[in-house]
């Protein structure tokens, strides 16, 4: 049988062949990187004082580090979480229960303040990181972060009683 060097079948003739093999190597190196890059992920479970509703973290990261803050939150559960720092490329985002990947609340998009009600019960990770830009230039940020949980509202608010501002939430024990 009789090779030839720059037929259809050889990568060595066809550009648009070898630069689809790069391409497949280099996101097959990404995806690898991708998969130890989640195990690098450092947690910290947030506990709050007895009788609070709230609690408060300063902390710092430096380039890729990532830092998963987890709190317990109930169905129905008011959530705010909000985060000073002194890098513009430092943000968090929020994962619900179960989720590893997928934001729920993206700082980035969101100028690093969310406010919501929860809509499953579980472990909620608070994501704190650096844009890849900063990370890559091994970026150090300082942060403030506050997450308050409080219950959820006893009875549906009326109209009467925005009115007269009588719905209030009720602080979980």
């Amino acid at each position: 049988m009789h090779l030839i060097e720059n037929d259809a079948t050889s990568w060595k003739g066809n550009p648009m062949k070898a630069i689809f093999i790069a391409a497949s190597f280099g996101l097959a190196l990404s995806l690898v990187h991708g998969s130890a890059r989640a195990e690098d992920i450092r947690q910290e479970r947030v506990h709050f004082q007895p009788g609070s509703t709230s609690a408060t973290i300063e902390g710092r990261i430096t380039g890729r580090q990532t830092i998963d803050y987890v709190l317990g939150a109930r169905q129905g559960q008011s959530m705010n979480v909000s985060m000073a720092t002194d890098n513009n490329a430092n943000y968090f985002n929020i994962l619900a229960p179960g989720e590893s990947e997928v934001a729920m609340f993206n700082g980035s998009v969101a100028d690093n303040q969310f406010e919501g009600v929860l809509p499953k019960s579980g472990d909620y990770k608070v994501r704190v990181y650096l844009m890849r830009s900063a990370a890559r230039r091994n970026e150090v940020a300082n942060y403030r972060l506050e997450m308050i949980i409080t219950a959820a509202d006893t009875k549906p608010a009326t109209d009467a009683d925005d009115a007269a501002g009588s719905s209030m939430k009720v602080p979980t024990q």
